[in-house]
């Protein structure tokens, strides 16, 4: 599962690939010295025309996609190379399908089909250990602050590589928040409605994987623990392809494009409080499984013997990764912004939740929430 920068370079070298887009972050792109990598990723591969493109916006928003779709109708490169996190990723996911940029918003909106062709092989090395779109085959974009998803199987990239040295030098905000977003997707992915027995097997082991590396990968990064993030975050990415995720994801993204919480900061703002809310109310399950045993798994791979114990747990783990969890510290007036939360919460996402949620319940949830450490 984990590679090497030659094992890239011989997959570009064997197939040929002469015109190459590189689509990155411009400041995580310089941060992990990313045109050093590049030039030992293309070394001796003779290839003719390598060019970049660099997102620049915290969050994947439309105006820049279509930037990106633009470069790429333009260059028509024979392969995608996308370096960088989720955002980045999905970016070049999405672009990468021929014609996407034809009503685009309809397609986004899914009131047009995106299409079956795409214009590159595209290769995905994430840059941070969390969202798994290396495998997946959704994409987020924001339209006026409001996320959307894209949903098809062809917008997977063909290849990707795990290289734990990028991962290791990210800052330690960024390795919490992408961190704990694998976390979250493989605690949300247990008790999905989608989930089934396959999401199931790569939600545990991820979740085994992280709860064993993730407090270590963040105090001590080394390539041990930097190799088994990168690898829970990839079977994470495996798992919400099936099961899709939950209340928690579905209502961390306001936090994100209105409050610039990073993503998987914005998802754990609430993760325990479902967690509680679906325990407490399993008597209204809509799943095909029994809701309880999920829950028995999820208290098992955590080391604990109950709800409580368990979400004390997570606030433990929370707080050792400094992620805070209270709105006033985080100068978020939740009395005051709840109903925008509610009104551009993901309505796909919270779909799967296991209980069906009604906004007075969410808004319950996020107003008890306001004095909590």
């Amino acid at each position: 599962m984990i590679s090497k920068i030659s094992e890239v370079n011989y997959y570009i070298k064997t197939n040929k690939f002469k015109k190459i887009a590189i689509i990155a972050g411009k400041k995580s792109f310089n941060k992990i010295n990313g045109k050093k990598i590049i030039e030992e990723i293309i070394h001796k591969t003779k290839t003719d025309d390598v060019r970049y493109f660099f997102k620049i916006n915290n969050f994947p928003e439309i105006k820049e996609l279509n930037k990106l779709i633009n470069f790429l109708e333009g260059f028509q490169p024979n392969l995608i190379l996308a370096v960088g996190g989720g955002s980045v990723i999905d970016y070049a996911k999405i672009a990468n399908v021929k014609d996407i940029g034809n009503n685009l918003v309809k397609k986004i909106h899914g009131e047009s089909h995106i299409g079956k062709e795409k214009i590159a092989k595209m290769i995905a090395i994430p840059t941070t250990a969390g969202s798994g779109a290396e495998v997946t085959s959704g994409a987020v974009i924001y339209i006026n602050k409001i996320k959307y998803s894209i949903d098809n199987k062809i917008i997977i990239p063909d290849k990707y590589f795990l290289l734990p040295k990028i991962i290791m030098k990210n800052k330690k905000k960024l390795k919490a928040s992408s961190g704990f977003d694998a976390i979250s997707q493989s605690v949300e992915s247990i008790i999905s409605l989608k989930s089934n027995n396959t999401s199931l097997l790569y939600a545990k082991k991820s979740l085994y994987i992280s709860l064993n590396n993730y407090l270590s990968f963040l105090k001590k990064p080394n390539f041990y623990n930097s190799s088994n993030m990168s690898i829970a975050a990839m079977l994470a990415g495996k798992a919400i392809n099936i099961s899709k995720t939950t209340a928690p994801h579905a209502v961390s993204y306001p936090f994100t494009s209105h409050f610039n919480v990073s993503h998987g900061h914005a998802v754990s703002l609430t993760l325990e409080k479902f967690l509680k809310f679906n325990y407490k109310n399993q008597n209204k399950s809509k799943t095909s499984f029994n809701l309880n045993d999920r829950y028995k798994i999820l208290f098992k791979i955590f080391g604990v013997k109950n709800i409580d114990d368990l979400n004390l747990k997570i606030k433990n783990i929370k707080y050792e990764a400094n992620l805070r969890d209270n709105f006033e510290r985080l100068n978020i007036d939740i009395k005051k912004h709840y109903p925008k939360i509610l009104k551009e919460i993901n309505i796909k996402r919270l779909k799967n939740n296991p209980i069906e949620l009604s906004k007075s319940d969410i808004k319950l949830i996020l107003l008890n929430n306001y004095n909590d450490e």
